[in-house]
């Protein structure tokens, strides 16, 4: 009896089969589920620049350029208007305090000059002829004095023989009392005239000392005038050298123009322009360095100006010790002008990666140093060399420094050398 025989659902084959798919179905889950699906680009290492995150001493200071200039200016303005007649020495020399610079020529005060002279003198003579008459005035008084002093005598006599003959009565009471009268009159007059001699002295000396002050000063206004008369002479206030000199022979200057100036060659400062975002950290007192000649010199700030042009301001900085041999007014000299004190950080090296990342994340490599992953990281405090790294980063790893603008959105960097 035929034995119907029953096919094998699980062959060889198709077990192989289905582990194959079995293995291929684990190993896409596990792809999908655990496996790595950051985005990547490959990446020549000679077109990068890698730097080490390293712990040292940082100094926040930004880059500043400062104009040599002396510590002491002065500056020459036209005292009083004029035309310039001569010149006596030009920009670049050196001059010694009093030496004469230019001359300006004024017409209204020369004429201002002579009329003031002729004023004064006329003053002059009507003192001295006031003098002269109240002098002859007190000669006349002497003498109406003199003679009624000698009448009163005369009368007196006359009067002490009427009275002696007025007692004997020798005579008439009329004829007594006449002489009486006439006497006491002439004594009364004396004293009249006595005392109107002394009012009028009194008088003669105050209208002698009103016109002497008045004379006193017209001298003094003559004398003031002459002095401005001098001031069309120009001559230096101090010794150093005349660097600028603003006038030419026939030219117009009115008063108070800026003329020239001298600058006092006892020392030198920096004038330093700074941006005005800074304003609020920059204090007198504050350090800089400079290189000249391969050496390095140190500036401090002595003055701020907070007057804001232009987006910057100005300081004075001064320098500190001797200043270095061969520097000469209006050099530039490029100053790290320090912001802070000297601290220990974790720093990385600048690069273009901030312009893009804004110093939020960087490319950090591996162990391996074959890829560079993307990594968040906290930026503090910078100067133009270094950044202090807050977070995110440690002593000894490797960062990615160069421009980021061709990565996109890349999580990874394969580095290919």
């Amino acid at each position: 009896m035929d034995r119907k025989i029953e096919k094998k659902k699980w062959t060889l084959k198709r077990i192989a089969w289905t582990s194959v798919a079995a293995l291929f179905i684990f190993m896409v889950l596990w792809t999908i589920l655990f496996g790595d699906r950051s985005s990547k680009l490959n990446v020549e290492t000679e077109r990068i620049t890698i730097s080490t995150v390293r712990s040292g001493p940082f100094q926040e200071f930004i880059p500043v350029t400062g104009t040599v200039i002396p510590l002491k200016t002065v500056y020459l303005d036209a005292i009083e208007g004029g035309r310039v007649e001569s010149l006596f020495l030009e920009s670049g020399s050196l001059v010694t305090a009093g030496d004469k610079i230019l001359k300006l020529a004024n017409t209204d005060m020369l004429l201002d000059v002579m009329y003031r002279e002729a004023e004064l003198f006329q003053q002059s003579n009507n003192l001295r002829n006031t003098r002269l008459a109240m002098e002859q005035n007190k000669l006349s008084l002497k003498a109406q004095l003199l003679d009624l002093d000698y009448q009163l005598k005369l009368k007196e006599r006359t009067y002490n023989d009427y009275e002696a003959l007025y007692g004997k009565k020798l005579i008439a009471q009329r004829e007594y009392e006449q002489v009486k009268d006439d006497y006491e009159y002439l004594k009364n007059k004396l004293d009249l005239t006595l005392k109107s001699q002394v009012q009028d002295s009194i008088f003669r000396d105050v209208q002698i000392e009103q016109l002497e002050v008045s004379l006193q000063r017209m001298e003094n206004n003559l004398a003031l005038v002459k002095n401005n008369l001098e001031n069309l002479v120009l001559k230096a206030p101090v010794t150093g050298l005349l660097t600028s000199l603003n006038a030419e022979i026939g030219e117009s200057k009115s008063r108070g123009e800026r003329l020239g100036q001298i600058d006092v060659l006892d020392g030198f400062k920096a004038r330093v322009q700074v941006d005005e975002h800074y304003i609020s950290r920059i204090n007198p007192g504050q350090r800089g360095v400079f290189t000249f000649a391969n050496n390095d010199y140190h500036l401090i700030i002595k003055k701020v100006y907070p007057e804001v042009k232009e987006g910057r301001f100005e300081v004075d900085m001064e320098f500190e010790g001797t200043p270095p041999s061969g520097i000469r007014r209006g050099q530039s000299l490029h100053i790290r002008l320090e912001l802070g004190d000297l601290a220990t950080a974790l720093l990385l090296e600048r690069g273009g990666f901030y312009q893009k990342t804004g110093g939020q994340w960087v490319y950090v490599l591996d162990k391996s140093g074959t890829t560079a992953v993307k990594r968040n990281i906290k930026i503090g405090r910078q100067n133009p060399e270094v950044f202090e790294v807050l977070e995110g980063l440690n002593v000894g790893e490797q960062v990615i420094t160069s421009s980021y603008d061709n990565y996109g959105d890349i999580d990874k960097l394969v580095l290919k050398k």
